[in-house]
């Protein structure tokens, strides 16, 4: 039972790579742009021809939300294009495609938790060009499922985590935003997610295509997740909040982005963790 990895050297691609040893009964194939480059769709075909993937998740992205403002071509490439290569030779392979796709796509201005049925209203290069990905892997392949999340962190790569941990180090005082709202997520949650849709997959799961958010439960916002990341590693130093407009960026972010995941829980019966708990298990592996 074959899996494909694309941007196998992300941060969910490299918690599928920690976790595959979980899972001995599948067979991954690891790639990143040195072993795929998956902008190139004659690449792509050849590999899934040999391959014959049983499954195939999509890890890579264009994820440089601010450089992507003034880099709409390679953004367009990766986060779109790409994913029409993808989702084309999966179905030729009739593969099923996971793919992950973000919260940025809504900037809807709710107060409520977004379904998956809210009307996407993206905001600048990287959102945008998330939506189109979306949009094409769903209407290239019958069997895809979009995954969409938020704040993505690891142990893994480079975050705001593992910002915070460094900054909070150097510096006695820090600037955080208060006013963008949403739920922090732990790359091995999503990781592990995927792994279990694919298992109820494999258990017998036929009505499974469509977009699916995924998040922890609860609910923050950055400077609080930063006080959060402080406390729980007895770090000393003063966070301060100041609002969006006092840190002005190229690409706009969502006010509130809390991703409602009842679909995910009820379709997959999947375990929702708190945002907390996850956050604390990734800084144990850190230290």
């Amino acid at each position: 039972m074959d899996i494909l990895v694309t941007g196998a050297n992300g941060q969910v691609g490299s918690e599928l790579q920690f976790l595959a040893k979980q899972f001995p009964n599948y067979k991954f194939h690891f790639t990143d742009v040195a072993e795929l480059d998956i902008t190139d769709e004659t690449a792509v075909n050849q590999l899934f021809a040999k391959i014959q993937p049983k499954y195939c998740i999509n890890c890579a992205a264009y994820t440089a939300v601010d450089k992507a403002e003034s880099d709409e071509a390679k953004a367009t490439l990766i986060n779109e294009t790409a994913v029409k290569y993808l989702a084309k030779a999966c179905k030729t392979q009739e593969t099923t495609f996971l793919h992950i796709s973000s919260d940025y796509v809504y900037h809807n201005r709710v107060n409520r938790p977004l379904k998956e049925t809210d009307k996407p209203a993206p905001k600048g290069v990287y959102a945008a060009t998330k939506l189109a990905g979306d949009i094409v892997a769903l209407a290239e392949n019958p069997k895809t499922v979009v995954i969409r999340t938020s704040w993505v962190y690891s142990s893994f790569g480079h975050n705001f985590v593992k910002t915070m941990l460094r900054l909070g180090k150097e510096r006695d005082k820090l600037t955080v935003v208060y006013d963008q709202i949403g739920v922090p997520t732990y790359a091995r949650d999503i990781a592990a997610t995927m792994m279990s849709i694919i298992e109820k997959i494999e258990g017998g799961k036929t009505n499974f295509s469509g977009i699916y958010h995924y998040a922890p439960a609860g609910v923050t916002c950055w400077y609080d997740f930063a006080k959060a990341i402080f406390e729980i590693e007895n770090i000393d130093c003063k966070v301060t909040p100041i609002p969006t407009s006092s840190y002005p960026t190229p690409a706009k972010r969502p006010h509130y982005s809390v991703l409602n995941c009842t679909k995910i829980q009820k379709t997959f019966d999947i375990a929702i963790p708190y945002w907390k708990d996850s956050l604390k298990a990734c800084l144990v592996l850190l230290k």
